[in-house]
């Protein structure tokens, strides 16, 4: 742009300056301007990106709550499924629970079965050995019966004849002894075995022992050096279980010694609450192996083909017998040197006499100041025993005897005649023996008359039968002579005193 030409020159700078000055204005006014729309810019760029951050934000956030939702969701899911597998694993465990109830209730039966038959094995085969004994100590009665009759004869018997005779009777009560062994066995295995536990004066059991064993040691030439107890010490056992099993002990120290060897007993308190009965012998002895199977039934230790006799359930029952009685059993051997069992029985800390019936110390041999006639009716419907016991009544004139054959003849004789004793067999035909008994009982004529039982019927059970059933003694076949007459003679002093 030009100057003007009317315009005087000194005005012309001032123009100018102002027309800078303005422009600089105008600059600066423009510089600010535009930092101000810079700084707008800026500024709603920054609201943009807060806009921005904050739309982020929100769409973060909404995803996390997505997310949370989805893992809740999936959480809930499993949680359902678990909830479906525990009720899918309950309605199997019930369903296995009520198959189990089932199979328990199944075997609940079946072992009631089992026990039933069980049961039923064990009363057959109580019934088989009670019968089966029965049948074999009848003729044993007539055989050993007969033998002691002719033993005790007169005339005397030629030695001949007493050798074959002796044989005899060995070989029966030998018999016998097989027979209650198999019976003892029997019962202890059945758990129907009872025991009469009361205080035991060693010293007298222990005596009676050694007065039953030592003829059977001098006939071997063995020597018995016998150590008895000390006369206060008494043992908790049942008395006729403790011979029992000293007899054995005894029997087969001398039984498998050697010959002129030894035998030791001896009596000792190994402990304040045992008594130690211990027998010690000088016989070949065992070794290990053949201790180990020493108490195995039926087990000889390879004795089969020997010279001494036995079964090999002897030891078996000796062993049962002292742990039912509550004591313990041993047993040491050296091969070549011998051997040496022991026993040991509960102790009584406090002895007492034991009470029952006390047969007179020899009653066979008693003088009578009353020989007056006495009456027995024997009621037994087999002939042998019959003639058996009236040829031995025949030897004491002061009793006759009369007969029944079965219990009701017998009941009526009783009746009639009122005999001091009754000898009173049980397997009688009609009616049994103890039903014969009642009859007596019920009857005030014959209610005083003692009865004494004579049967083969042997078993511990069948004795405790007859005399809860009111028997005033109970004898079992074979009869030992010496033991009946015992017996019988107690039974005529109390019907004579009564």
């Amino acid at each position: 742009m030009g100057r003007d030409p009317g315009t005087p020159p000194f005005a012309w700078g001032a123009t100018d300056r102002r027309r800078k000055e303005s422009a600089v204005i105008d600059d600066e006014a423009t510089v600010l301007a535009r930092e101000d729309v810079v700084d707008a810019r800026e500024e709603a760029a920054h609201v943009r990106e807060d806009a921005v951050h904050l739309r982020e934000g929100v769409a973060t956030s909404r995803e996390r709550e997505i997310c949370a939702s989805e893992a809740t969701q999936a959480a809930s899911d499993d949680h359902m499924l678990m909830l479906q597998q525990a009720n899918a694993f309950l309605v199997v465990a019930t369903i296995e629970a009520q198959k189990l109830t089932e199979q328990v209730e199944i075997a609940k039966v079946q072992l009631e079965q089992t026990k039933l038959e069980a049961e039923k094995a064990n009363l057959a085969k109580s019934n088989f050995l009670s019968g089966m004994s029965h049948e074999l100590r009848t003729p044993l009665n007539a055989i050993l019966g007969f033998a002691q009759l002719l033993e005790a004869g007169s005339p005397p018997l030629t030695d001949t004849q007493n050798t074959r005779l002796q044989q005899i009777i060995k070989s029966g009560w030998y018999l016998l002894d097989l027979i209650n062994e198999v019976l003892d066995l029997a019962v202890i295995e059945s758990g129907k075995l009872s025991l009469s536990q009361e205080p035991v004066l060693l010293i007298d059991v222990m005596n009676e022992c050694r007065a039953m064993i030592e003829p059977q040691a001098q006939q071997r030439g063995i020597q018995f050096d016998f150590l008895l107890c000390d006369n206060t010490w008494f043992a908790y056992a049942d008395r006729t279980r403790v011979k029992q099993v000293l007899i054995n002990l005894l029997s087969n120290a001398i039984k498998y010694n050697r010959e002129h060897g030894t035998v030791s007993v001896a009596c000792t308190a190994p402990t304040p609450e045992f008594i130690r009965i211990s027998i010690k012998d000088s016989g070949a002895g065992l070794p290990a192996e053949k201790l180990a199977q020493l108490f195995q039934p039926f087990n000889r230790l390879g004795q089969e083909a020997g010279n001494e006799e036995g079964t090999g359930i002897g030891l078996v029952v000796t062993k049962q017998l002292v742990e039912l009685m509550g004591g313990s059993i041993g047993v040491e051997s050296t091969v070549g040197v011998g051997s040496e069992f022991w026993i040991d029985l509960i102790r009584d800390g406090a002895p007492r006499l034991a009470t029952g019936h006390t047969l007179p110390a020899d009653p066979a041999s008693k003088a009578r100041e009353n020989t007056a006639l006495r009456t027995l009716l024997y009621v037994e419907d087999n002939p042998a025993n019959l003639m058996l016991v009236e040829q031995i009544i025949e030897g004491h004139p002061h009793i006759r005897m009369l007969s029944a054959r079965d219990g009701h003849l017998g009941t009526a004789i009783a009746r009639a005649q009122l005999p001091d004793v009754i000898l009173m067999d049980i397997n009688l035909p009609g009616i049994s023996g103890i039903q014969a008994l009642e009859i007596l009982r019920k009857d005030p004529v014959t209610a005083h008359i003692p009865v004494l039982a004579i049967s083969a019927n042997a078993m511990q059970s069948d004795i405790q039968k007859g005399l809860e059933a009111g028997f005033f003694g109970y004898l079992t076949k074979p009869i030992k002579v010496s033991e009946f007459m015992e017996a019988l003679n107690l039974a005529l002093d109390v019907s004579e005193s009564g």
